[in-house]
């Protein structure tokens, strides 16, 4: 994995707990579902990575989750954020978005120095499609 790879995954795993939250915080689902809703954005994310994560939440008291049959085999274990889980979710909104004003406002005063193109710095903030 090159350097720059490296550092995308390092980015992706710290924002990884927040963005399970995000998903449920629309519906219940399970691990599959939450797998296909976060590569449908290009957070790719693997089940030996996301059980470990869900494990942790639901521990920290942010998750519950319930069992249901399921037509297409066995049945599925869906998560669902608590009260406590919501609270955690609006926190984490909260500081991300404290989070993007700081970077925006730090690029912007440093916009005539970033080594990139106009368009390639364009190109950052638009969601990529595939």
């Amino acid at each position: 994995m090159n350097n720059e790879n490296s550092n995308k995954a390092q980015m992706r795993k710290g924002i990884l707990d927040y963005c399970i939250l995000l998903v449920l915080s629309k519906h219940d689902a399970y691990a599959s579902d939450i797998i296909n809703t976060l590569k449908e954005v290009d957070m790719l994310v693997v089940e030996g990575t996301l059980y470990p994560l869900l494990t942790r939440q639901k521990n920290a008291g942010l998750l519950n989750y319930r069992w249901e049959e399921s037509s297409q085999g066995p049945p599925r274990k869906y998560y669902a954020l608590t009260e406590e889980g919501r609270q955690a979710l609006c926190d984490l909104d909260t500081s991300w978005n404290e989070l993007l004003v700081s970077i925006e406002t730090l690029r912007k005063s440093i916009d005539q120095s970033i080594d990139c193109s106009p368009e390639e710095i364009e190109n950052y903030s638009k969601p990529q499609t595939h």
